[in-house]
């Protein structure tokens, strides 16, 4: 059987994985990348705290030693339902099952300048250009003596407080109030600011009351300015507007606020459903299609009684759909009866800093926060990363960090930029 899956993100490798080594099947992934990444962790390569690699790793070295599983570089365009042909942009693959798996994607909710001038917080090339950016802007704030023109260079604004926005925001607080004055005598006098927007009521809406109190606590403490019940609405000329009339200047606005999925040709309007996300049903599959599939976040379904408004676009979903899905397919090769996917739900955490973390565990009901919190968040984040050498090498880096205080990654690197003369020869 050809399994054609798209998107090596959680739910796509989970599903792979389940997959491997089973003659049945010959899967092959695509991917616009050639690597996996764990999304939980690109604000600490954004924040010069781990390199890339310790993050990522490459899809051909992971499945090297799996013969039924190939990898395709390329980005899905379009499906042709009727001859079973995905449509990539180099090329075509048949299939006799094809999955989406293709997450989501940044939304900007319609704002064209805020799209353009904003850092996103979605991929590893996010992360590295929001090293970059923060790290040069900081450079150039040492050369300002104008007070009021250095500060739009240190103020931070991070729109969305969900666990993305929470831990940038602690890690950069962190950062200013150690890392900042030691480093950067010039700007040690500097008055400098962290905004965290958010449109709710809280911090952490899903978590528990505790956990959303614990973190505005804490980030408060932290020195970060939490707006709540305030949506951006627009980014012009380094200032940001927020709906309440009122007025941030800087040049970093951080966009950790909302994702969407994506569409694409040649699947039906009604196959699509709130968010833009694809409906499926109870098994996976694509509503009006015969033998197409979506998991994690780039679906919705409804078919779950405890989750009756579709689940939450977290890891653990697209992790148990991708293993849930492989399991109906082996049944299906057999004609068994299909099971439907029941999602469990095995808690929610974020870290704020240092030593500072909130846990909530739905079964038995528990709430945990500070040091012991932290721990369990770092020992849940070890685990999740994809081989031993990522585990070993973020632990390394970790506790590096822990101990001196500081990580020495906070280089620029860009690549060289080339002019050309005027006739047309190039020189460095």
């Amino acid at each position: 059987m050809k399994i054609v899956i798209i998107g090596g993100g959680f739910a796509g490798v989970n599903l792979a994985n389940e997959l491997a080594d089973n003659k049945n099947f010959d899967v092959t992934l695509v991917d616009k990348n050639n690597y996996n990444f764990f999304p939980p962790l690109i604000y600490q390569v954004a924040t010069a705290y781990l390199e890339p690699s310790a993050i990522s790793y490459p899809f051909r070295r992971y499945y090297s030693k799996k013969k039924n599983i190939h990898f395709r570089m390329g980005e899905f365009v379009s499906v042709k339902q009727e001859q079973n042909i995905a449509v990539l942009h180099n090329g075509e693959l048949e299939y006799d099952a094809l999955v989406i798996a293709t997450g989501a994607e940044t939304n900007y909710f319609g704002m064209e300048n805020v799209r353009k001038n904003s850092i996103p917080m979605k991929t590893l090339n996010d992360a590295i250009e929001m090293r970059n950016k923060l790290l040069q802007r900081m450079e150039k704030a040492t050369l300002y003596t104008n007070s009021r023109e250095r500060r739009k260079y240190l103020n931070i604004v991070v729109a969305g407080g969900g666990p993305t926005g929470v831990e940038v925001s602690g890690m950069f607080a962190e950062m200013r109030n150690g890392i900042l004055r030691k480093e950067y005598p010039e700007l040690a006098t500097s008055i400098s600011n962290i905004y965290l927007v958010d449109g709710g009521d809280v911090l952490l809406a899903p978590m528990s009351k505790q956990s959303q109190q614990d973190t505005y606590d804490a980030l408060t403490k932290l020195g970060v300015i939490i707006k709540l019940n305030s949506r951006v609405t627009d980014y012009i000329d380094d200032t940001v507007y927020l709906d309440g009339g009122e007025t941030i200047q800087s040049k970093n606005l951080i966009w950790a606020a909302g994702v969407s999925a994506k569409i694409f040709d040649g699947l039906a309007a009604e196959s699509y459903g709130r968010g833009r996300r694809l409906a499926v049903d109870a098994y996976n599959k694509v509503n009006l299609t015969a033998n197409i599939y979506a998991i994690g976040d780039t679906c919705i379904q409804t078919t779950d009684e405890a989750f009756p408004g579709g689940h939450p676009q977290v890891a653990q979903v697209a992790i148990q759909q991708g293993e849930h899905l492989a399991k109906n397919l082996k049944r299906a090769l057999k004609n068994e009866t299909l099971t439907a996917f029941k999602y469990k739900d095995k808690g929610s955490m974020a870290i704020i800093g240092k030593n500072k973390a909130v846990v909530d565990l739905p079964k038995p009901k528990l709430h945990f926060k500070g040091f012991i919190a932290w721990l369990m968040w770092l020992f849940i984040h070890l685990l999740s990363l994809i081989t031993f050498r990522n585990r070993l090498v973020t632990f390394w880096n970790w506790m590096v960090s822990y101990f001196s205080m500081d990580q020495p990654l906070r280089m620029i690197i860009r690549p060289e930029k080339r002019a050309k003369n005027v006739a047309g020869e190039t020189k460095v």
